[in-house]
C-alpha cells in the first residue's frame, strides 16, 4: 500500500514539470515522430512523381522547426526549406545545425504564424519578403494547428493554398483525433477528464476541416485526402507516463485541475494503464491537400 501511495503522490507531483520535458518524454517513448516521417515520406513521394527529376523543390514548415521530420525535410527540398516557428530553443537547435553541417539551403524564420497566414495581405507582404516571391511544393502543420482557432482553420488554409503553393504541390497537418469511444486512446482522457471537470472537450477537428475544405470553391480541383493511424506511448517509469497524461490534459497551461482531481486522475491512469502495462494510444489524423496532381495524390 506504502508503495502505490508513493507512485500516486509522484505522479501527482510530476505534473509540475515543464512542457518542453513533458513532450520529449513523448517523442521518445512513443512513434508519433515515425508515424508522422512514414505519411510525410508518403507525400512527398507523390509529389515527386509530378516533378521533373531535376527540379528544385521547397517546402514551408509552420512550427515544428527542430522536429525529427527536419531531416526528411532538409533531404528532399533542397531548392530551399523555410522553418517557421516562435520557439527561440528550437530555431537555436536548428541554427547551430545549419551552421554546423552547412545546409545554406535551410532558412529560419521566427513569428507567430497567425500573424501572418490569417491577414491576406500580410501573407503576400511575407510572401514577397521572406520567400522572395518563391513558390513551395509544400507546406506542413505538424501539430502546428493546436496553436490556431478552429475558426481560423479555413482562411489560414485558403491563403497557404492560393498565397504560396507551386502550382503542383500539397500542404500536410497532423492533428490528435478529436473524437474517440476508445477509453485507451488520448482523446477519450482529455474529452472524458477535461469535460468532467470543465465542460471542455477537444473541437480541433481535422475530419471537419476536410469536410469545410471540400466545400469550398477555392478547393474545386484539390484532393483533400484524411487518414488516422494509431501511435502507442508507454514508459516503464510511472512518473514519466504521468508527465505526459499531465501534457495531453493541458494542465497547468490551460486547464488548473484541483490537487483532488488530480489525484482522480493519477489513480485512473494508474489503475486503467499503469498496472496492466497498457499504452496509452493516440488517434492521429493526417489531412493532405493535393494541389494540380489530378487523380494521382494518394495519402
Amino acid at each position: 500500500m506504502s508503495s502505490y501511495i508513493s507512485l500516486i503522490e509522484k505522479g501527482i507531483h510530476v505534473s509540475e514539470k515543464n512542457v518542453c520535458d513533458q513532450d520529449k518524454i513523448w517523442s521518445r517513448y512513443s512513434h508519433d515522430k515515425v508515424d508522422i516521417g512514414e505519411e510525410l515520406a508518403r507525400v512527398i513521394r507523390t509529389l515527386d512523381k509530378g516533378m521533373p527529376l531535376h527540379a528544385e523543390l521547397r517546402a514551408l514548415s509552420i512550427g515544428s522547426s527542430d522536429e525529427p521530420q527536419f531531416r526528411i525535410l532538409e533531404t528532399a527540398f533542397r531548392g530551399g526549406l523555410y522553418l517557421l516557428d516562435i520557439n527561440d530553443c528550437a530555431l537555436g537547435i536548428v541554427q547551430e545545425r545549419i551552421k554546423r553541417q552547412r545546409t545554406d539551403h535551410v532558412t529560419t524564420i521566427k513569428c507567430d504564424f497567425n500573424r501572418i497566414f490569417l491577414d491576406p495581405q500580410k501573407a503576400r507582404d511575407f510572401f514577397r519578403d521572406r520567400l522572395g516571391k518563391r513558390w513551395v511544393h509544400l507546406a506542413t502543420l505538424h501539430h502546428s494547428l493546436y496553436y490556431c482557432r478552429q475558426c481560423c482553420w479555413l482562411e489560414l488554409f485558403k491563403n497557404l493554398y492560393r498565397g504560396f503553393l507551386a502550382p503542383r504541390a500539397a500542404i500536410h497537418a497532423v492533428l490528435m483525433s478529436s473524437k474517440s469511444k476508445d477509453p485507451s486512446t488520448t482523446t477519450w482522457l482529455y474529452n472524458h477528464f477535461a469535460g468532467k471537470f470543465f465542460g471542455a472537450y477537444n473541437d480541433q477537428d481535422l475530419r471537419q476541416l476536410k469536410k469545410d475544405l471540400q466545400r469550398e470553391t477555392v478547393f474545386k480541383k484539390a484532393q483533400v485526402l484524411l487518414r488516422t493511424n494509431r501511435v502507442n506511448f508507454y514508459v516503464d517509469d510511472f512518473e514519466k507516463f504521468m508527465a505526459v497524461v499531465w501534457m495531453i490534459l493541458l494542465y497547468p497551461q490551460v486547464h488548473r485541475y484541483s490537487l483532488k482531481q488530480r489525484e482522480e486522475i493519477t489513480q485512473h491512469v494508474y489503475h486503467h494503464f499503469w498496472r496492466k502495462k497498457k499504452p496509452l494510444t493516440q488517434e492521429q489524423d493526417h489531412l493532405v491537400v493535393y494541389k494540380g496532381l489530378g487523380r494521382r495524390g494518394l495519402i
